[in-house]
Order: C-alpha cells, then sequence, then structure tokens
C-alpha cells in the first residue's frame, strides 16, 4: 500500500515538505492514547532487547540522526517500534541551514541527496524539549548528535562543540559527536587525528558520565578509518558511529541529469550498502569485542539489520529507507529480525 502511495503522490511533493508533513503525523501517533494503540502493533519483541553503553535497547535498530534533528518526534518513532532515536544534528547556535532546495529523491537508487546544513534551533532548544521528554518518557533511548555551528570558525570548534555538549550531555542517553557531514565547510577535516584528539577529550570532559561516540565518514581511507577507530578507544570513548552520508556519487544508475540536478551534498541510501558493511568491519577488528560500534548505511531490511550485526554490529540504524518504506518501516525490521531467529 505504501509504495503505490508513495509512487501516486508522495514522490511528487518536494522532499523536504513531504518530511515534515510526515513528522506531524508522527508527532500525533506520540501522544497518549494514541501512542499506547500504536504500541500494540509496533512494539519490539523482548527478545530483541541489546545490552550497549549502559542501556537496554528494546531493538538494536534505531533511528539515525537527520531525521528528527529538534527533538520534537523522539515519542511518536518510539511507539514506531524503533529501539532508540538519534536527534540532532544540534549546533550549539540555532542555525536556518543551507537555502533551499536542499533535499532530493533518486528515486531508482532508493537514495536521497541532502545538503541540509545542520539546520536546527539550537542547543538550548533542544536541552528544553529534552528535558519535558524525560520527564514524560523516561524509558525512551534519545541520543544526541552534536555538530559544529556554522558562524564558528574551525580553529574555535572545541568550544563550539564543548557548550553543546555541556547543555545536552546531562539530558541524553549518550553524545555523538559529528565530524563527519559534508554540508558544513571544513567539518570534515576535523576527522584528521592530531585535530580529533583534542577535540574529543574535551568534548568527553564536559559530557561526565553520558557516554560519548564519534560519527565518521565513509569517504575516509581504511588507514584513516582505523587510526580514529584506535583513537576512540585511547581516548575512553564508548564507540563509533559509522558512518555519515558519502560524497561520492559511483555505481548510481539515476538519470545522469537527475543526478547533476540534485547537485552536492551527502548521498545516502541504498547505493551505500556496500562500503557500509566494509567500513564497520574495518573499525570492528580494532576495537574491542565490548566496544559499541553502531552501524549506519544502505539499510533497507531485516535481512540488511541481520548483516550489520553478524558483522560485529552492536546497535543499527537507518533513516533513508523510512522515506521510500512508510511508517510502519521499524516494525516490518523487527518482525523480520525475529523470524529470522
Amino acid at each position: 500500500m505504501y509504495p503505490l502511495l508513495f509512487r501516486a503522490v508522495l514522490s511528487h511533493l518536494d522532499p523536504e515538505f513531504a518530511h515534515h508533513a510526515g513528522m506531524a503525523v508522527i508527532r500525533v501517533l506520540g501522544v497518549p492514547p494514541l501512542s499506547r494503540i500504536t504500541r500494540r502493533f509496533t512494539a519490539p519483541d523482548p527478545r530483541l532487547q541489546v545490552s550497549a553503553l549502559g542501556l537496554t535497547f528494546p531493538s538494536p535498530f534505531g533511528i539515525a540522526a537527520g531525521f528528527d534533528k529538534n527533538a520534537v518526534g523522539v515519542r511518536g518513532l518510539a511507539a514506531l517500534g524503533f529501539g532508540h532515536v538519534e536527534v540532532g544534528t544540534v549546533t550549539a547556535v540555532p542555525q536556518p541551514g543551507n537555502p533551499r532546495p536542499r533535499l532530493f529523491r533518486l528515486i531508482a537508487d532508493r537514495a536521497v541527496v541532502n545538503r541540509m546544513g545542520f539546520n536546527n534551533q539550537g542547543a538550548d532548544a533542544v536541552a528544553r524539549r529534552l528535558a519535558t521528554l524525560r520527564r514524560g518518557a523516561p524509558d525512551t533511548v534519545v541520543g544526541v548528535n552534536i555538530g559544529k555551528s556554522r558562524i564558528v570558525d574551525v580553529e574555535h570548534a572545541t568550544a563550539d562543540y564543548v557548550a553543546s555538549a555541556t547543555k545536552l550531555a546531562p539530558l541524553a542517553d549518550y553524545l555523538a559527536v559529528n565530524v563527519s557531514s559534508p554540508n558544513t565547510p571544513g567539518l570534515r577535516g576535523l576527522q584528521a587525528v592530531e585535530t580529533l584528539a583534542p577535540l574529543l577529550r574535551a568534548v568527553k570532559a564536559a559530557s561526565g558520565t553520558t557516554p560519548l561516540l564519534v560519527k565518521i565518514a565513509p569517504d575516509l581511507p581504511d588507514e584513516e578509518i582505523v587510526a580514529i577507530a584506535g583513537l576512540a578507544v585511547s581516548e575512553g570513548l564508548a564507540g563509533i558511529i559509522a558512518h555519515n552520508t558519502t560524497i561520492s556519487r559511483e555505481g548510481l544508475i539515476s538519470d545522469p541529469a537527475v543526478v547533476e540536478r540534485a547537485g552536492e551534498g551527502g548521498l545516502s541510501g541504498a547505493p551505500l550498502k556496500e562500503r557500509s558493511v566494509q567500513v564497520l568491519r574495518l573499525v570492528r577488528t580494532a576495537v574491542p569485542d565490548d566496544f559499541c560500534v553502531i552501524a549506519v548505511g544502505g539499510v533497507e531490511t531485516s535481512a540488511d539489520v541481520a548483516e550489520r550485526l553478524d558483522a560485529g554490529a552492536t546497535l543499527v540504524q537507518g533513516y533513508t529507507a523510512f522515506l521510500y518504506r512508510g511508517p510502519f518501516w521499524g516494525r516490518e525490521i523487527n518482525r523480520g529480525l525475529i523470524r529470522s531467529r
């Protein structure tokens, strides 16, 4: 039913408008009594529970950062069966992001190109919303992804990340440092080990007891991925998120004119599947067995999630396939995982 609706109606809507419309529905689903009714059909089987980061996740499958930038749909996403919600990317300073249009579908590839530019309401607003959420839904696992404010020069990035961490870490189940989005100038340069080490050290100190992870790019050379994984371990981080969107356009089957119209930005969706598994295996070989590795990229089905888990992922996240598979995607994944056991 949903694929037919997507082809007939949703695919003709502006992608960002469609996302906001979908989020409005998700927010309603998070309000009692609708949330309780929804959970009757979507709650993960207790056999899917995962212990990681000192937390209990109802399912290994969660929603990746970028979907709920301002922590407005957490209750609804949890009601739809996602085992955790990573909100953000949140910056210390509120910002509108890049000019529109900035979100593009590549339907033939089941992919999306985005150059959103960390559009969000800022750390103060998200902190207030999380404080309210914690009172009303204390058991929902919520990660917070933080990034550099666009108006802050790269040389002052550490202080900017620390400002966000100070406000958000006390309200988050875990914190993720995003140094890998391709849509903020200079951001990916922070992944160089000599630059990343002092940044992570400072953010970890500001985060207190909240588990800290770092999110990396898939476009790094393999040896740099291994080096960052080693750095995360040596700096006492709790885990790595592998990985963000890619700037590559290799292997796409969409009309080249459609790809060209989409322009610059991060590519997500099905084309990342192969690289996602490669990066996951690289990271897993460089970290201890009990180190948390969250796999992201090209996840569409329960078989994809199971493949990531078999390759060493502790948890798995998705985003883009939600746009193509519809609101019960999380339930579909969870039920498929149970059937495969």
